[in-house]
């Protein structure tokens, strides 16, 4: 088995959920942006330190009992994007 290489710095990740969640979830998932998007899905966007916190945020999703979609790791300019959308009202 190979060693992974360490990564220095967090990566970003789009986790996108069925249903358009609440916008009072947003603290409890802390720097992610949640964004509605048209197809009545919510995209939840940031930057994510290490697997132990993406676990953490994969088991926040399941105990809400939404449905997860997608998860993809982004471009950190994506996040920054998505920040500014969500501050629009996008």
């Amino acid at each position: 088995m190979s060693q992974s290489p360490i990564r220095s710095a967090p990566i970003a990740y789009q986790l996108r959920i069925a249903g358009h969640l609440d916008q009072h979830w947003a603290p409890w998932f802390g720097d992610l942006t949640l964004t509605h998007e048209d197809d009545g899905t919510t995209s939840l966007t940031g930057a994510i330190a290490d697997q132990a916190e993406l676990h953490g945020v994969l088991t926040k999703i399941r105990d809400l009992g939404v449905i997860l979609i997608s998860l993809a790791v982004v471009p950190v300019a994506q996040t920054t994007a998505a920040r500014t959308d969500s501050t629009s009202g996008k």
